[in-house]
């Protein structure tokens, strides 16, 4: 019998009509209106749903055999996307990204190569984006990105790894490998780039390099002198020891992996940070991937474009021009560029104008557009207590810190029980509006990362019951609406088992009051612990152990193979007979956890 049931594909920029999805899936208006009335969403034949509704209303509708795809508008970072090489291509200098776990070390250990005195002024000696740097060892250039190493930064760390042809993995000595490390070490292994692992901190006390390989070898990193490939560094960041080897092996896999780039090409590369300055407009960090870019021409970054007025170097030196794998800082955009952004260098302020429109009508059909959301179908299909979702409104000092505040977010696994919904993002300082957009639901809360709360916005936010929340490292940031979350999820009780006895002796039944004796089976038996007794599998009820008794004497428990006894008061009358068992639990009430 031949298969009839061949995959049928869409293709849309952002968002569709309801009239242009019927027709897509071969439904009649009609079908696709009721159906998502079914769903709690009144439509009507021109309104427009976003992508993630359209998906969702294909999967309500059972069609297992559509699929929906995204025409690519906005030139995002892929390595789909990454350029053919000619065969005029020339050598680059290799882009390496330095990762690990939070205390290992990598940021004192880039200060060390750089001789930049960077970690006083990070929050909590935490990196908190990703930065760039280049350096020149025996003559030849290595392009440095400093990754931020919180777990929370996952999201950020992935965009980090996929800029990168190798990724250093620091690991400390006497800590050994930590989820983080292993996070890395798959971002790294993702992006296809080479790994190189830096065993920092070996001039502690406790340090054991060999331990360490041995916990890399489980995840998969076998080290060279154990037959594998992966070259193994014992480093010092604090004294430097093992640092001019380090960059002899960064140099050697590039040799190796012959790492190349045309120049006589339009500049292009990606965007990697922006935020405002006051004087100088928008100011944007881009690493160039081909060609060179110059001073004056014009560009192009999804949707915003401009001309580049000035550039400079990572220590603000300024240059004239960059070419592949050298970061910048350039003013000149009209506007902030995404992180992330793919850029691409046009010929004229005309033809740069009209690609970032294209980019843009892309962007705009996207959610912006769409009358329904997925968000608002999430809402009326899942969310029926409102209780239950938190709204946050983001504002961070540069988009990078906007976008890896917003990606960590949706990272907190809620297993559905608490929706979180990002009403707003925004750079800069927390303003009027957003005070205004929160008001009037007490579970939207507006996180500030990095930015001021001026004291009249303050005053009004405390007017109008706006929580305010400001923070300078995310990982805090993230607990905190973690916390708020759990919250919104109210109190459970927990049963735990301590202990079981088997019944030899009744000695006393009332309405109120068990006095009994017996052998400890299982566990231990404490006062104040409740006790359930079950004949025969079936539960005859529960009583609350008052005191317990050890050849007649006071005891304050009874351990598993002890005989003894206990009083228990009860709620109505039980009638406990010899033979009967005894399961002892303590109960407790308890904020619940997301997740469990």
């Amino acid at each position: 019998m031949a298969n009839d049931e061949t995959e049928k594909v869409i293709r849309i920029a952002g968002s569709i009509t309801v009239d242009e999805l019927a027709q897509a899936l071969g439904l009649s208006v009609t079908a696709l209106i009721g159906e998502l009335f079914k769903n709690g969403i009144v439509a009507t034949i021109n309104q427009r749903l976003d992508f993630e509704t359209a998906e969702i209303m294909i999967q309500e509708l059972g069609m297992k055999n559509v699929r929906l795809e995204r025409k690519n508008t906005a030139s995002k970072l892929s390595d789909e996307g990454r350029r053919e090489l000619s065969k005029d291509a020339v050598s680059r200098p290799p882009v390496v990204a330095v990762m690990g776990h939070v205390d290992h070390g990598k940021t004192t250990l880039l200060d060390n190569l750089l001789q930049k005195k960077t970690v006083a002024t990070e929050a909590g000696g935490i990196t908190q984006h990703i930065s760039a740097y280049q350096l020149t060892h025996d003559g030849r250039k290595i392009t440095f990105l400093d990754t931020p190493g919180h777990e929370a930064f996952a999201a950020i760390r992935q965009h980090g790894a996929m800029l990168t042809d190798i990724v250093v993995i620091v690991v400390a000595a006497d800590d050994g490998v930590k989820p983080q490390t292993v996070e890395a070490i798959k971002f790294a292994q993702g992006a296809n780039a080479k790994i190189i692992v830096a065993i920092n901190k070996i001039d502690r006390e406790g340090a054991d390099v060999e331990r360490t390989k041995a916990g890399l070898a489980e995840h998969g990193l076998m080290p060279e002198e154990w037959g594998g490939d992966i070259m193994m560094i014992p480093v010092s960041a604090k004294t430097g020891e093992g640092l001019e080897k380090l960059l002899e092996s960064i140099l050697l896999v590039a040799d190796v992996e012959e790492l190349k780039a045309d120049v006589e090409i339009p500049a292009e590369g990606l965007v990697i940070e922006s935020h405002m300055e006051t004087g100088k407009g928008s100011v944007v960090n881009l690493l160039v991937t081909g060609g060179e870019l110059r001073v004056g021409e014009f560009v192009v970054a999804g949707s915003a474009y401009g001309k580049i007025r000035t550039m400079a170097d990572f220590r603000g030196k300024p240059k004239g021009k960059a070419g592949p794998s050298t970061p910048v800082t350039v003013t000149g955009f009209k506007e902030l560029p995404n992180f992330g952004d793919r850029f691409l260098e046009y010929k004229d302020e005309k033809s740069a104008r009209k690609a970032a429109l294209l980019n843009a009508q892309g962007v705009a059909d996207d959610a912006a557009s769409a009358n329904v959301t997925s968000r608002d179908l999430l809402r009326m299909m899942n969310v029926e207590d409102n209780s239950k979702m938190f709204n946050v409104i983001v504002k961070g000092d540069v988009l990078g810190s906007v976008t890896s505040v917003v990606d960590s977010l949706k990272l907190i696994d809620t297993k559905g029980e608490v929706t979180l919904n990002v009403v707003a993002t925004g750079v800069g300082d927390v303003t009027e509006n957003d005070v205004y957009m929160a008001a009037g639901d007490e579970n939207t809360v507006i996180y500030g990362f990095n930015v001021n709360v001026p004291t009249n916005i303050a005053k009004l936010a405390a007017r109008d019951g706006v929580e305010v929340r400001n923070f300078r490292v995310i990982y805090e940031l993230l607990d905190d609406a973690r916390e708020s979350m759990e919250k919104l999820l109210g109190e459970e009780v927990v049963e735990t088992e301590v202990g079981k006895m088997e019944v030899m002796g009744v000695f006393r039944v009332t309405k109120t009051e068990l006095i009994a004796g017996g052998k400890m089976t299982d566990g231990k038996l404490i006062p104040g612990v409740v006790a359930k007794i079950v004949r025969k599998k079936e539960a005859l009820g529960e009583a609350e152990v008052e005191s317990v008794q050890k050849e007649k004497i006071d005891a304050k428990e009874l351990v598993e193979g002890e005989i003894g006894g206990l009083a228990m008061k009860t709620e109505r009358k039980i009638e406990l007979a010899v033979g009967d068992k005894l399961e002892f639990f303590t109960r407790e009430t308890r904020q619940r956890k997301l997740g469990e």
